[in-house]
């Protein structure tokens, strides 16, 4: 169950949200377009970060762009 400790684990990387605009999920909530979320894992498909409810949530990678 390592996903219970992933709010303590090192930040992967740095990245900003482009778009909260979901087809089929609401996400505006959790996420700030043009905000900066520090990546604590990832999958193929999705980013694992602490949101705006400052909780780890997973999305999809097309909410981001990586910041460099």
């Amino acid at each position: 169950m390592i996903h219970l400790n992933w709010e303590e684990t090192e930040t992967i990387k740095k990245i900003e949200c482009v778009h909260a605009d979901a087809d089929k999920f609401i996400v505006h909530g959790k996420l700030t377009p043009g905000k900066q979320y520090e990546v604590k894992n990832e999958t193929d498909e999705f980013y694992f970060i602490i949101d705006n409810s400052n909780r780890i949530g997973g999305f999809y990678k097309d909410y981001f762009k990586e910041v460099k």
